[in-house]
């Protein structure tokens, strides 16, 4: 089996390592898709592979046993991913980006979890909809989180959550992740969708769990390139802004989503002839129009991914930090992307006849996924180009996930 390469020369080379990579597992992938929908959560042998082939450690620090590979990469990985199987791809996406998150936190929390092995993943779920009460050394935390993509298969889990302030302090909003041990919380089996069903994002319920201090990330240290990992982990990888880097894990997804829907609408219309009036579909102008137009919102939200974590690695590499209008621009485009993608994916639906609502159909999975994508609080693009409005116009940031 093709593996991923931290060590390859080059990062195009790298980059094309992943993709062969997942496109190795690519039939594989799609052959579970029905089993997977079936038992509302990731096949066993598709989150394996992912361990034997070392994409779930693309963005884990080198010292626990990672690859610390270009965003790129892992981006790569992800849109591939994402053509041949929609679930498989959105857990990846957000269940592999917090290999990186965790990087950020104190060296103490990260011992706690990869000491024993690296291929320890984490799910998460970031609304923070629980508990939060300060004690001695750390928090009490209690509550219901929902949408926790892949949780089954993860032994840890990271959960949002506002800190009260402490009595002597001000009282300025404390958002932050508590990393809490799968002995510390329950799964509830919640999932009952019509899209991502496989992604097995079930609720995590906490009665009542200690975290300490040390097991927690202050959200605004992500945003100023100054987390508690950076000790040990002092690679521009990990200087990059929490908030872009994330937001791209679950928005990603959707190009590849958009490039599978194209493959499948491809795959049937180049031998369909109308059953009306038996002329070849692929001599119908806008059948030929839907395709042209899918293809070049490929090619538009892929290079405009390239070009933000390129200029974002640049910055990092050179100890600088990107400018709040480039940030706040990165975020409007990243929950634009998916717009963009399900905009252009109904298209070929529509396209699509009859067909397109049998369960069998190959772009059905697509459809639906994108559209679940879309749902997702990151991928609104309405407040984030609001926000980029405002700041051209001279007035300050009003978000600062970014």
């Amino acid at each position: 089996m093709t593996t991923v390469d931290a060590q390859s020369s080059s990062l195009a080379e790298q980059r094309a390592q992943a993709v062969a990579t997942v496109r190795a597992l690519g039939p594989e992938l799609t052959g579970r898709i029905a089993e997977g929908e079936a038992q509302r959560r990731l096949p066993d042998a598709n989150v394996q592979a992912y361990h034997d082939a070392g994409l779930w450690r693309v963005l884990q620090p080198r010292r626990f046993g990672g690859q610390e590979q270009h965003p790129l990469v892992f981006f790569d990985a992800l849109i591939e991913t994402a053509r041949y199987c929609p679930s498989t791809a959105w857990v990846y996406g957000v269940v592999g980006v917090h290999q990186w998150q965790l990087a950020l936190f104190d060296p103490q929390a990260q011992e706690e979890v990869w000491g024993e092995s690296p291929e320890v993943l984490i799910s998460s779920s970031y609304a923070p909809t629980g508990q939060v009460e300060r004690v001695e050394g750390g928090y009490r935390i209690s509550g219901r989180w929902s949408f926790s993509s892949g949780c089954e298969h993860c032994d840890w889990v990271f959960l949002g959550g506002f800190c009260p302030p402490p009595e002597d302090g001000p009282p300025r909003p404390d958002m932050r992740t508590f990393l809490v041990p799968k002995s510390d919380y329950r799964i509830e089996d919640t999932w009952k969708t019509v899209a991502l069903q496989a992604t097995g994002s079930h609720d995590v319920v906490i009665d009542s769990a200690f975290v300490p201090e040390h097991r927690t990330h202050r959200m605004s240290d992500g945003f100023k390139l100054s987390s508690p990992g950076h000790v040990i982990n002092d690679g521009p990888l990990y200087r990059l802004p929490f908030g872009l880097l994330f937001t791209r894990s679950v928005s990603s997804s959707a190009i590849g989503l958009l490039a599978g829907a194209l493959d499948a609408y491809l795959d049937v219309a180049r031998a369909k002839v109308s059953a009306s009036d038996q002329s070849r579909v692929v001599e119908d102008a806008r059948s030929q129009q839907v395709c042209a137009e899918a293809r070049i919102t490929l090619d538009e939200v892929s290079l405009v991914l390239e070009r933000t974590f390129m200029e974002l690695m640049a910055a990092a590499e050179a100890g600088e930090t990107p400018a709040i209008e480039r940030r706040v621009q990165f975020r409007y485009e990243s929950a634009q992307a998916v717009e963009k993608c399900m905009e252009a994916v109904d298209k070929l639906n529509g396209q699509s006849g009859g067909r397109a609502i049998f369960h069998d159909s190959a772009i059905r999975p697509f459809f639906q996924a994108v559209h679940a994508a879309r749902g997702h609080y990151a991928n609104n693009p309405h407040k984030p180009a609001q926000n980029f409005g405002r700041v051209l116009l001279g007035l300050k940031t009003k978000d600062f996930f970014l």
